[in-house]
């Protein structure tokens, strides 16, 4: 299966600058080790030492958060988008 995955400005030194990139993958986290395989650095940035999602990311699969869904394990089609959204927090 080859997904979009929508990079965020913050990440794309890591993608060479690029704001989408194709990615092969039935999981998401098919998709995202296949992301750090093409794009080293990513789960570094994006996964915790246990291999789960850092807290301070958002990752979307065809506009629904992985976190209601199966997380790691939410299956993906060919052709959807996965959509990286680093949390933003002020005060």
């Amino acid at each position: 299966m080859t997904v979009t995955v929508r990079i965020p400005t913050t990440l794309r030194p890591i993608s060479g600058g690029v704001s989408t990139v194709q990615v092969e993958g039935a999981t998401l986290a098919e998709v995202l080790k296949g992301l750090d395989t093409a794009y080293p650095g990513f789960s570094d940035r994006l996964l915790d030492n246990e291999g789960k999602l850092h807290k301070f990311v958002n990752v979307f699969v065809a506009d629904d958060d992985v976190r209601y869904l199966q997380g790691l394990e939410t299956k993906v089609v060919n052709g959807q988008t996965v959509s990286i959204i680093p949390a933003v927090a002020g005060g």
